[in-house]
């Protein structure tokens, strides 16, 4: 009897150290996990075709996705089928999605989050290290841009320009690259918008 009651309380010790082990040895953080994106000013970001859109309705899970922004720059969603989303900002386009969920739906609340800003592209060309497009964050100036690309060994940074198309009329814009990275003339460290493309010679 008493070796049978010395085996329970061995039982017993091992099962009550189990919680204590797990909370002293916690699971490793997932260093897998991606890095916070970029904030977007639902007031002012302008969604584009290839964003994707995470379309939140309260309390109506069946109502609730996340979707890409066609090419003809609309989303689908139940109920409201086909609705354009390029164009507007993400709380114009809750507020279209909360009118039209009226007819069906006594109170809905909506919220647009842009998770993915792949229509805000710029590109960049010439005598850079990465050449080809990237994407554009919120506010960045062409001088941002170009840390990102890098200059090969060969660039003229004397002689960098921004094209951009201003309603059908495409401009060049010079860069003055050496005044700038002097804090020089920060006037013309230009707000790069979706579509430029930064040239190196």
């Amino acid at each position: 009897m008493k070796r049978t009651h010395k085996l329970f309380l061995a039982v017993l010790l091992a099962v009550g150290m189990v919680p204590a082990i797990a909370q002293a040895n916690p699971p490793a953080a997932d260093k897998s996990e991606p890095a916070p994106l970029p904030q977007v000013n639902n007031a002012t970001y302008i969604i584009g075709g290839e964003d994707t859109l995470a379309i939140h309705v309260w309390k109506e899970p069946d109502l609730t996705s996340t979707l890409p922004v066609r090419a003809d720059g609309m989303i689908s969603l139940p109920l409201i089928n086909d609705i354009k989303a390029a164009g507007l900002t993400p709380m114009q386009l809750a507020a279209d999605i909360t009118e039209k969920l009226k007819k069906y739906l006594s109170d809905p609340h909506v919220t647009v989050t842009v998770t993915a800003m792949n229509s805000q592209r710029i590109y960049a060309m010439g005598e850079v290290l990465h050449p080809g497009s990237l994407n554009l964050l919120p506010n960045m100036t062409v001088l941002q841009a170009l840390a990102t690309c890098g200059f090969s060994q060969f660039a003229n940074t004397k002689g960098i320009y921004v094209l951009r198309n201003d309603n059908g009329v495409q401009k060049k814009i010079a860069v003055p690259y050496k005044k700038l990275i002097k804090g020089q003339a920060m006037d013309q460290n230009l707000v790069l918008k979706p579509g430029d493309t930064i040239v190196v010679p």
